[in-house]
C-alpha cells in the first residue's frame, strides 16, 4: 500500500498573510494602476465605484482619476469573464481571459436560459452574427439588444435574447459607463471593435495558474476553479507539480505555490483595510476561512447583496459604508465584535486615509465607530 504524502502544513494565519501580500494588502504597493490590475488579474465590477476601492486600499497615493482616465483610453475595460461576472480588466486581459473563461461559467449560463426554454427555436450562431453586426454600427445597450432581435425571434424570452448576445460574444461595456464622477447606463460592443490592438486567443491555461498562484496563493485546484469558474483544473496542476511548491492546510487539503513567491511569517503585522462590496480577496477561493472566520462566514453578504467590508489583523472584522451629500461624507464603520483602543485608532487611521485618497480635496467627513 502506497504512503499518502504529506506536505508542510500552512495554518490560517499563514495562508492569511501570504494572501495579503499577493493582493498587495499588507503594505502600500509600488505598482502604477495597469500593473495592479494586471497583477491582481482584474478587479471585481458588478457595481461601478467596487474597483477604484479596491485600489484604493492596495496603492498608496491612488486617486481615482487614474483608473477613469484609463478606462477612457481602452487601456482597462469592463466585461464578463470569471464565474460569468463583470471585471475591470487591462485590454489584453479582457480578451485573452475572456476566451479562458468561456467554457465555465459562461457557457453554463447560457445553458440555463436555454433550459429554461427562453431561447426555443432561436439558432445562436445567427443570434451572435446579428448581434455583432449590431454591436459594430455603434454600441447597444441591452434593451436595443432585445428590441433589435426579437423581430427575428418574436416567440423568444427577450432577456434571454440579450443574455445570449453577452454570453455568446465578448462584450465590453463602453464608457461612460464606469467612469469615477460619470457614470451611465450598460452600452455594448465587441472587443475587437473597443480596443485598438487586441490579444488573439484565450489566456494559456498554465500561464493563468502561474498568474493566480501569485496573486492569490498558497490555493488549491478547487481554489482556482472557485476565482474562475472552469472545472477540471487538475490536470493543469498536475503538469505543473513540479514547478510549483506543495504544501496542505490544517485539513489536508494540497496547496500549490510559486516558490519564489512571498510567504511572510504568520505574525506579520496586517493594517486594518476597508474594501469594496465583492472585492476578489473574499470571492476566488473555495474555502474563504484565510480571510473569514467560520464564524463569520455569510456575514458578507444579505440575499444577494455583498456589504462592503473591513479587515482588523487580516481577517474580516465588520462592515463599512458611506453616505455622500453635496457638503459632507460620513464613513461609518460597524465591527462584529467590540475593538480595542489600538484597534480604533489604526480604524480611523485607515478610514481617514481611504477618505483622503477617494473624497474631493477639501471635502469635510466624519468618521464614525458604531458601539464606540
Amino acid at each position: 500500500m502506497a504512503l499518502k504524502t504529506t506536505h508542510p502544513v500552512l495554518g490560517a494565519r499563514a495562508l492569511n498573510r501570504a494572501t495579503l501580500d499577493r493582493q498587495l494588502l499588507l503594505r502600500p504597493a509600488p505598482l502604477g494602476v495597469t500593473e495592479a490590475v494586471e497583477h491582481l488579474l482584474g478587479l471585481q465590477a458588478q457595481n461601478t465605484k467596487p474597483p477604484y476601492y479596491a485600489l484604493a486600499a492596495r496603492l498608496d497615493g491612488f486617486r481615482p482619476e487614474q483608473l477613469s482616465a484609463l478606462m477612457e483610453s481602452r487601456d482597462v475595460a469592463r466585461i464578463v469573464t470569471m464565474r460569468s461576472t463583470v471585471h475591470t480588466h487591462t485590454a489584453r486581459d479582457a480578451v485573452a481571459l475572456r476566451g479562458l473563461a468561456q467554457p465555465g461559467a459562461i457557457d453554463r449560463e447560457l445553458a440555463i436560459f436555454v433550459s429554461r426554454g427562453g431561447l426555443d427555436g432561436v439558432d445562436l450562431d445567427r443570434l451572435a452574427n446579428i448581434a455583432r453586426a449590431l454591436v459594430a454600427e455603434r454600441p447597444r445597450t441591452p434593451k436595443e439588444l432585445r428590441e433589435e432581435l426579437l423581430p427575428q425571434w418574436p416567440d423568444a424570452d427577450p432577456q434571454s435574447l440579450s443574455v445570449a448576445a453577452r454570453c455568446l460574444l465578448p462584450l465590453v461595456q463602453v464608457t461612460p459607463r464606469g467612469l469615477w464622477g460619470r457614470g451611465g447606463q450598460v452600452a455594448l460592443t465587441t472587443t475587437d471593435q473597443w480596443f485598438d490592438d487586441p490579444a488573439e486567443g484565450a489566456a494559456d491555461l498554465d500561464e493563468t495558474v502561474l498568474r493566480y498562484l501569485g496573486a492569490f496563493g498558497p490555493a488549491s485546484v478547487k481554489d482556482m476553479q472557485a476565482w474562475c469558474g472552469l472545472t477540471r483544473l487538475g490536470e493543469a496542476f498536475e503538469r505543473l507539480r513540479s514547478r510549483l511548491f506543495v504544501f496542505q492546510d490544517e485539513r489536508g487539503t494540497e496547496l500549490f505555490d510559486l516558490p519564489d513567491a512571498p510567504r511572510p511569517d504568520e505574525d506579520t503585522p496586517a493594517p486594518p483595510r476597508f474594501l469594496p462590496e465583492f472585492d476578489n480577496l473574499l470571492l476566488s477561493h473555495a474555502d474563504r476561512s484565510r480571510v473569514v472566520p467560520r464564524e463569520l462566514k455569510g456575514r458578507t453578504w444579505t440575499g444577494n447583496q455583498a456589504h462592503r467590508v473591513f479587515l482588523l489583523d487580516g481577517f474580516l472584522a465588520g462592515l463599512w459604508r458611506l453616505d455622500e451629500s453635496k457638503d459632507r461624507t460620513t464613513l461609518t464603520v460597524e465591527p462584529f465584535a467590540p475593538v480595542t483602543r489600538g484597534e480604533r485608532v489604526a480604524l480611523t487611521s485607515e478610514a481617514e486615509r481611504t477618505l483622503r485618497l477617494m473624497s474631493p480635496p477639501g471635502t469635510p467627513y466624519d468618521i464614525v465607530l458604531a458601539g464606540s
